[in-house]
């Protein structure tokens, strides 16, 4: 069995959704003081390499504590769309994946965006799916949808109609996902488990693949 890690470490420095304020770390016991250390961890539920839940756009949907723990791992493919000219994927696009997804409960669009971390660039130009591309996807028995980039969504677009059309579905999204090159196109479990917080609408996650099993 291998173990692969997926996940941006969490940092004061790291980037963050434009907005959105970094974490922060503060001493709250030292050894010297206390006997044992212990940080005080300020973050938004949307740090990092996290995921999504329902209620992060529609008003009294599932929150992550009313989410089962095996909706968070599964059987996965990777779609390879590194170097791709257009702003948005679309059926047509996924189409020729359709066998890979059939037999996945999370797909990984992999666009290579997460060499970006750490510059302006990463926030540009990312490719995203489609509404029509969204749509394909609910005619899968899927769990869930992650990406290499910062959002499912173009940032400009405040509408979130990827969100919707996902969270809606009661997929759930994880974004900021990295080392997705790693991977094998399929015959990996993705793993993403967040914290248990009550009436949450997203955690940042330990996104790890298993392969080997």
């Amino acid at each position: 069995m291998k173990v692969i890690d997926l996940s941006h470490a969490i940092s004061e420095s790291m980037p963050c959704y434009p907005g959105t304020g970094p974490p922060s770390f503060a001493p709250a016991s030292t050894i010297e003081r206390d006997g044992f250390t212990e940080k005080r961890i300020t973050l938004l539920t949307h740090t990092g390499t996290h995921l999504d839940a329902p209620a992060h756009i529609f008003p009294g949907a599932a929150t992550l504590d009313r989410i089962a723990p095996e909706n968070f791992c599964g059987p996965a493919a990777v779609l390879d769309f590194t170097g791709f000219r257009r702003r948005t994927v679309g059926p047509a696009d996924l189409e020729p994946h359709r066998p890979a997804v059939e037999k996945s409960e999370f797909v990984l669009l992999r666009t290579g965006w997460s060499k970006l971390w750490g510059s302006g660039e990463y926030f540009r130009n990312f490719p995203v799916l489609s509404p029509e591309g969204a749509r394909w996807f609910r005619g899968f028995n899927l769990k869930g949808l992650g990406v290499d980039a910062v959002s499912v969504d173009a940032l400009e677009n405040g509408d979130f109609p990827v969100h919707k059309i996902l969270l809606q579905r009661g997929l759930i999204i994880v974004e900021n996902l990295t080392n997705l090159d790693s991977l094998p196109e399929n015959g990996f479990h993705f793993c993403c488990f967040p914290l248990k917080l009550e009436g949450a609408d997203g955690s940042p996650v330990r996104a790890v693949a298993v392969t080997g099993l």
